[in-house]
């Protein structure tokens, strides 16, 4: 770098005796040169490219690439869901349009995707109910009304989810839920497969508080009877209890997996989840909440399950949910008189999961064998 260059300034100071006198004084005082210029402060566009460029470079340091194919699709799907909860609304918004199942003048039904809260919370940046009002506008122009949620389902769970586009026809469709008339099926890949095959689970449910190191709260069973000492015993029947009841029917299977098609005849929180982990004892592939009742932690599955799927025990934890709302059958509503059937394709990662296990789908639909 230049030195800087020096000025001469002249002073004149008064002195104490008869004469006056004039002292020279050197000052630093340096000129603009071509180093001076290059040191200005870059300018606002300049200076956003070179923060893109090293959080760019210090990304690609932090993200080694994975040569594993399945690593890869677990570690994009991470990323892809943490990118939903910082996405701008508007993105999510345009996101979620492109995956209309169908819409009429009543209703807006879309897929939901993996890892999206359907409302707010604690920890939760964007949601579902956050963007209702811009996807109104997306679909149906500037002056439309925000749609409204008809009915939830959890963040994990992927999807069949209806929306209504005025709050009558929204409490019609909730009631339609309350009351136990809209049929509900959800396809489940779960560790170990249940015996019988198909059959009904009767158990009620309760959220309880789990003790240990990591205190937490899950649902879990509240039978009303047990067997002691080879006798049927009924027990107290707990107040806070919710009857739930969940018809299952295995639709392939091979000796440490399935695929289960639900239909749960109540709507309990996490019932499925429950009845499969603690009802059947299988719980649903990536359930990390419900697989072991006394901690949370990844879920441990067998030396078989994790060679299929590419994957050391280690990595486990990265596994989604899977659990899927294929089908919502909604009976005639206003002035439509037939029942209208809504079914949601498979996410990608559920389709792949379905090969790696050797696990057939029940319907040769090629759009779901190309997901």
């Amino acid at each position: 770098m230049a030195a800087p260059s020096w000025g001469v300034l002249r002073l004149r100071v008064r002195g104490s005796g008869r004469g006056g006198g004039s002292l020279l004084c050197l000052v630093p005082k340096p000129f603009c040169t071509a180093a001076a210029a290059a040191s200005k402060p870059l300018d606002a566009q300049r200076l956003a490219e070179k923060l893109r460029a090293q959080k760019q470079e210090q990304k690609a340091k932090k993200e080694p690439e994975l040569k594993n194919p399945v690593q890869r699709r677990v570690h994009e799907l991470v990323r892809f869901t943490q990118q939903l909860q910082r996405v701008h609304p508007n993105v999510l918004a345009k996101a979620l349009s492109r995956g209309i199942v169908h819409q009429d003048k009543d209703l807006v039904v879309i897929n939901k995707p993996y890892g999206l809260p359907v409302h707010g919370g604690p920890g939760v940046k964007l949601c579902i109910s956050d963007v209702l009002p811009t996807l109104a506008k997306v679909l149906h122009g500037h002056k439309a009304e925000p749609l409204h949620l008809c009915h939830r389902l959890d963040k994990e769970t992927t999807g069949v989810m209806v929306l209504a586009r005025d709050k009558e026809v929204a409490h019609q469709v909730q009631e339609l839920f309350r009351t136990r008339q809209v049929v509900k099926k959800y396809w489940a890949i779960t560790v170990r497969v249940p015996v019988p095959a198909a059959g009904v689970v009767d158990i009620p449910i309760v959220e309880k508080e789990v003790q240990g190191q990591q205190q937490h709260h899950k649902m879990t069973l509240s039978p009303s009877y047990r067997m002691d000492n080879g006798k049927m015993v009924r027990m107290r029947t707990s107040r806070s209890a919710h009857v739930a009841v969940t018809q299952y029917q295995v639709l392939s299977s091979t000796v440490s997996s399935a695929l289960l098609e639900l239909h749960p005849v109540t709507g309990v929180k996490h019932q499925l989840r429950v009845h499969l982990s603690f009802g059947l004892d299988c719980p649903i592939l990536g359930d990390h909440k419900y697989s072991d009742w006394n901690k949370l932690a990844p879920q441990k599955l067998s030396a078989g399950t994790l060679r299929k799927l590419g994957l050391p025990q280690s990595k486990a934890r990265h596994l989604p949910l899977h659990l899927h709302a294929r089908q919502l059958v909604l009976p005639a509503l206003g002035s439509r008189t037939e029942e209208l059937s809504l079914v949601c394709r498979l996410p990608r990662y559920f389709v792949r999961s379905l090969s790696r296990l050797g696990l057939e789908l029940p319907s040769q639909d090629p759009d779901e064998q190309q997901s």
